[in-house]
């Protein structure tokens, strides 16, 4: 109880200090009803999403580390719960779990016409006084599928609470246009303000997104009213066009062969870390193998073969080509910051740079990929700079949901979210940390899970689409998957998460005691998913700083990189 009173009383303080916001909170629906004198005081937030990105994935990204990182917050533990693009962006615009909103997926019958978007973080901010605009990616489909909310189809079709919207779309059938897509770099069409525009084949998506968002930096500028501008590229996620001497028809050490797919590159900067990355992220220093047993995974991980000199190659390849897009990015934000700070704007602007979801390159024998709840996969850069953002790091937990959550805080709209927020918000961290007190719980719906479940399972209730649910401490991560198997981690001693110990007599209390935690969260919604862990599962901020860095150094010895 003290320590939930020690956040409300900085979370108050920094709110009061930093941001100077009304005593009244503006109604719940409507237009804007916050004066423009009132809502000036309100910093301006600013959010950059990559796509698929590694927290290790900075090392690549000069500009974001010199001008964020060497001025920001960065959050040593940010997590996508669930790391798959749509659940992922569906949590970030409403601030919920994927068991919330039901978007399991990016497949049928899932993706965009499974999302509820009659309001969302956009509508939230803009009846606290704010404009707001949206730039690139939504959710996997938008376009060719039709709108939940309407009904009807959405290649024109405008999300609610948008003041400005330029949203990359899927061509639906009997469109007309027979190239192009979000998914093309080099061809991507867009829905702006309800108007299709498809002007911009040849030109690299990524720098389009860039003169969007730089375009609307200016024209908010000439309002009284703060903006909220959400960036969201495609960068460094895999999208044509094929380029010669792209690795596809890889043979691997079972007589298969891997399809690797990678992102396509302007030609000017392919090659620029050739020197720097001499390995696939993923694959240990000195060459090792993968993983040597991997019997111990769940199925059907656990049958995958170790990689070939083929594919380790091949992984190499993808792992320059992802650093190569994301160099793309990193200029854009430069010049998205330097457009900030020429309109003077920066001064009264948040920042925050992240990504849906984690990337495996080579760990656990996965060629690449995501949705797994291991740490890859899970783990996301986020970094806070700007308005009232002092410089350093913070070892409290952050979540998709969360980066929402403080976003609303921020702004002053907590109060006018559309659903209870599952997400903690971690504003007041920004004064100082207070501790891993609350799990994360990872979500997936895995392909091929098709086994019977166990009678424990179907009492607990896998009663949706979910096949996997984890819970994820500062210590201990239990993940249980609908037809029986089962993952338990001490991330202390494993940080790597080589051996599961989920069978192992040497860890049965620690298992029976994190299945009531599993237990407990599971379907957690809002207000339960905020409640705090059992007192030995929780961190004070001491402990949490010693235990994550106890833990990056064991990455860092395998891998040779920083987690």
């Amino acid at each position: 109880m003290r320590r939930l009173l020690l956040l409300g009383t900085l979370a108050a303080a920094l709110l009061l200090s930093l941001l100077a916001l009304t005593p009244d909170d503006p109604a719940p629906s409507g237009p804007p009803v916050v004066s423009a004198a009132a809502a000036s005081t309100k910093p301006n937030v600013v959010v950059v999403m990559a796509d698929d990105m590694r927290t290790d994935d900075l090392r690549f990204m000069p500009s974001v580390r010199r001008l964020l990182v060497g001025h920001g917050l960065t959050f040593r533990n940010s997590f996508s719960p669930y790391p798959l693009c749509c659940p992922a962006r569906a949590s970030f615009l409403t601030g919920r779990y994927a068991h919330n909103h039901h978007v399991y997926s990016h497949e049928d019958p899932y993706g965009f016409q499974s999302f509820d978007d009659h309001a969302t973080i956009a509508t939230a901010l803009h009846q606290a006084g704010y404009q707001t605009g949206f730039v690139g990616k939504y959710l996997n489909g938008y376009g060719a599928q039709p709108s939940l909310v309407t009904g009807g189809p959405s290649f024109h079709y405008v999300p609610a609470g948008w003041t400005d919207w330029y949203g990359a779309v899927e061509r639906p059938a009997g469109s007309g246009y027979r190239s192009g897509g979000t998914y093309n770099y080099l061809h991507t069409i867009f829905n702006v303000n309800g108007r299709i525009d498809d002007t911009h084949q040849g030109q690299y998506q990524t720098n389009v997104l860039g003169r969007f968002a730089r375009g609307l930096v200016t024209k908010y500028h000439r309002s009284p009213r703060p903006f909220f501008l959400y960036l969201s590229a495609v960068a460094p996620h895999f999208g044509g066009p094929r380029e010669k001497g792209d690795p596809s028809h890889v043979a691997r050490t079972d007589g298969g062969f891997s399809r690797i797919a990678t992102p396509a590159r302007p030609t000017w900067v392919r090659g620029r870390f050739d020197r720097q990355i001499t390995r696939a992220s993923g694959r240990p220093v000195g060459g090792g193998p993968s993983e040597a047993d991997i019997s111990d995974k769940p199925r059907p991980m656990d049958k995958a073969p170790e990689l070939s000199t083929a594919e380790w190659y091949g992984v190499r390849a993808l792992t320059r080509q992802r650093a190569e897009a994301l160099f793309v990015l990193d200029q854009e934000v430069a010049r998205l910051v330097a457009r900030l700070k020429a309109t003077g704007e920066y001064a009264n602007t948040v920042f925050m740079f992240t990504s849906d979801n984690g990337y495996f390159l080579g760990e656990h024998r996965q060629r690449q990929g995501k949705i797994k709840p291991h740490e890859p996969s899970l783990r996301v850069p986020f970094v806070m700079a700007g308005r009232g953002i002092p410089h350093g790091e913070r070892f409290d937990p952050v979540t998709t949901p969360g980066v929402t959550a403080t976003i609303a805080e921020l702004a002053g709209a907590t109060s006018l979210m559309p659903y209870p927020e599952d997400g903690v918000s971690v504003a007041s961290s920004v004064t100082a940390d207070h501790g891993w007190s609350v799990p994360v719980v990872t979500e997936g719906l895995e392909s091929g899970r098709v086994f019977p479940q166990d009678p424990f399972l179907k009492a607990a209730g896998f009663h949706d689409a979910r096949n996997t649910i984890g819970v994820r401490t500062g210590r201990w991560k239990y993940v249980r998957y609908s037809d029986g198997d089962g993952e338990l981690y001490d991330l202390d001693a494993d940080p790597n998460e080589l051996q599961n110990r989920i069978s192992d007599p040497a860890y049965a209390e620690a298992r029976d005691r994190l299945q009531a935690v599993w237990l407990a969260y599971k379907d957690c919604v809002g207000e339960a998913c905020r409640t705090p862990l059992p007192d030995r599962f929780q961190r004070t901020p001491r402990e949490n700083e010693a235990g994550t860095n106890t833990q990056s150094r064991g990455v860092q010895k395998r891998y040779g990189y920083w987690r």
